[in-house]
């Protein structure tokens, strides 16, 4: 009788203690907006261009413990109408082609993870897929990106190369067709949550 209240007593122990000694931290953040980048690069047979996001908005909530990293939600909305040029030409023509009046904003949806390396303590290479959606059309992506977490904030950095007419976008041209833009876009992001 003895000998079994004390194998219960030790194994209550050492299940308390790995209870304590795993700890998974799950966090919330919301995008900051105001320190947030975010600028999409094309091309076109005039010169090169980019346009920058004004409007960035989302949300990502992950679970952290000594051992890993892993990702519950992320997604990311830009205002289609705050992307913006410096040249109110080329903006109507890009609110023209991404069909504003319809679809006002961009978004990328996270939907599983395929991988998550350590870096350093506070750095990951993460690949995520996940849905984004342009003009309604909706195109399952892999986005490749770093994640650093420090002071309960986190920065999300990388880029992605996709093409309009894969979301039913018509490349904009100008000058009655004499100034064409490239169907090739990149996105480039440094995203700050907090």
């Amino acid at each position: 009788m003895n000998s079994q209240i004390k194998l219960k007593v030790t194994l209550l122990t050492l299940v308390t203690f790995l209870s304590f000694s795993i700890q998974i931290f799950s966090q919330s953040y919301k995008v900051s907006n105001a320190s947030s980048d975010l600028k999409v690069y094309g091309t076109s047979s005039l010169h090169d261009w980019h346009v920058d996001a004004e409007d960035v908005k989302g949300s990502l909530q992950i679970e952290v413990s000594e051992e890993a990293l892993s990702i519950k939600k992320l997604n990311v909305e830009i205002i289609s109408e705050s992307l913006k040029s410096g040249k109110k030409s080329m903006d109507k023509n890009t609110y023209k082609a991404l069909e504003t009046d319809k679809y006002s904003s961009i978004k990328f949806n996270y939907l599983s993870t395929k991988s998550i390396t350590k870096v350093s303590d506070n750095t990951y290479s993460v690949e995520a897929y996940g849905n984004l959606t342009i003009t309604g059309n909706t195109q399952k992506i892999l986005l490749k990106f770093k994640l650093k977490t420090e002071d309960n904030k986190v920065s999300i950095v990388g880029e992605k190369s996709i093409k309009m007419t894969s979301y039913g976008v018509e490349p904009p041209t100008a000058l009655l067709g004499t100034i064409k833009t490239g169907d090739d876009l990149t996105i480039k992001f440094n995203i700050k949550l907090q």
